[in-house]
């Protein structure tokens, strides 16, 4: 159990535009903004909830959206309460999927949660978190506290959730654990006491479990706010499982050169929920773009460089683009280049898409075939099952490049 900077002394800031501006920008929606309201405005200390499961090492932009919110709320004075999921990692939560999300052993998560705290601190100020674990609590619960708060919720209430109605339609399995998920969730607010809890849209009933679990508890019930989902690299969602993520501990050259990589499209979502510039000076850039006084090229690298400074800071920033200018015109390799450490005879392919720099073998394989694969100072790649024989510097595409170290 670790708590970081739980005083009840902090100053909180009621100005009426900063708590406008938090409950608009990139929020879909307010279960009771009038009531929410009231208590930002009220000058109470209110604790502000968000739990991520380590399901995967790395925490991405997508999943980075509600850390953002978490912050605007740091930033008027609110306790923030960050809930590594270690328990519920393991259960798996469906909300966002159309299949059974496998159970993952205990060592995974304990493996992948390892720079959880790292990565939250790039957008927090965690020293003043409450950061824990929920193994803490949901480890003690026995049967008959699991039958209690079960009791709470009916199964039409679980089926009526779109993914898991259009599961059983199509005939495809859903299994009882997933029903447990939700409750597990709520409970957490149950053991933090959360006043308010953040999550992405597709965690709406996960995030009213603890709104109908805390009176049960003679606890008021929490407020609820969603912020929206952004697209990947590919312009689907977001999701390490489709390798399309800008992930917060890649490289700054890496993230600078992912952002400018994506859709221009998408360009509008990330500057409202990935950067903290000024709403109308966002708007005033998107207009000059629409009319053409601006270039998609020259916006976007306005929006990788709020990225990479929110993230690692200004110097970052700007060596970031000074590698992406030299990168993309003269086609050399940034400054920061990843180092991928292999056992001689291992298949680069599959190194590649661990390290995220290929999304998926296809990927690999497609890049292999059109030749957009090559040795820095050498010949291009042209077999997709390549194998570790030696170190090199590769080209993979027109702005990835990986350094091969072989052990």
């Amino acid at each position: 159990m670790v708590f970081f900077g739980t005083s009840d002394k902090s100053v909180v800031d009621t100005t009426e535009e900063k708590i406008d501006t938090l409950l608009s920008r990139g929020v879909s929606e307010v279960v009771n903004k009038d009531e929410l309201r009231a208590m930002l405005r009220s000058g109470k200390r209110l604790r502000v909830k968000l739990g991520v499961d380590p399901t995967s090492p790395n925490v991405h932009l997508g999943r980075a959206v509600p850390l953002f919110k978490l912050r605007d709320f740091q930033e008027l004075g609110h306790q923030i309460i960050f809930i590594i999921g270690d328990f519920t990692g393991v259960i798996g939560d469906t909300s966002d999927k159309d299949s059974e999300r496998p159970m993952l052993s205990r060592e995974t998560i304990e493996e992948n949660l390892k720079n959880y705290k790292e990565q939250a601190g790039k957008i927090l100020d965690i020293g003043k978190v409450e950061l824990r674990r929920n193994s803490e609590w949901l480890s003690k619960l026995n049967f008959r506290d699991i039958s209690n708060l079960a009791d709470s919720f009916s199964v039409a209430d679980f089926i009526a959730r779109e993914n898991i109605r259009r599961r059983l339609l199509a005939g495809t399995r859903v299994s009882l654990r997933e029903v447990l998920y939700p409750l597990m969730q709520g409970y957490d607010s149950v053991a933090v006491k959360a006043d308010i809890e953040l999550g992405g849209t597709d965690q709406r009933f996960n995030l009213l479990a603890g709104r109908t679990l805390q009176p049960h508890f003679k606890q008021s019930p929490q407020q609820i706010l969603t912020t929206g989902l952004i697209r990947g690299l590919d312009g689907r969602k977001m999701s390490s499982s489709w390798g399309n993520t800008i992930n917060l501990l890649d490289t700054p050259s890496d993230i600078y050169g992912k952002v400018m990589s994506v859709p221009d499209d998408v360009m509008e979502e990330y500057f409202i929920y990935a950067t903290r510039i000024p709403e109308d000076v966002v708007r005033g850039i998107l207009t000059k773009l629409r009319q053409g006084v601006m270039h998609p090229k020259e916006v976007k690298m306005k929006l990788a460089f709020e990225i990479v400074r929110m993230l690692n800071g200004d110097a970052a920033a700007k060596g970031a683009e000074a590698d992406f200018k030299k990168t993309f015109e003269d086609g050399l390799p940034p400054q920061d280049i990843k180092k991928i450490s292999l056992s001689k005879g291992a298949d680069l392919g599959e190194a590649l898409k661990e390290a995220g720099l290929v999304a998926s073998m296809s990927e690999w394989r497609r890049l292999v075939e059109e030749g957009a694969v090559e040795e820095i100072g050498g010949n291009k790649i042209s077999n997709p099952k390549e194998i570790a024989e030696k170190n090199r510097t590769l080209k993979i595409g027109k702005r990835r490049f990986a350094k091969i170290i072989v052990k």
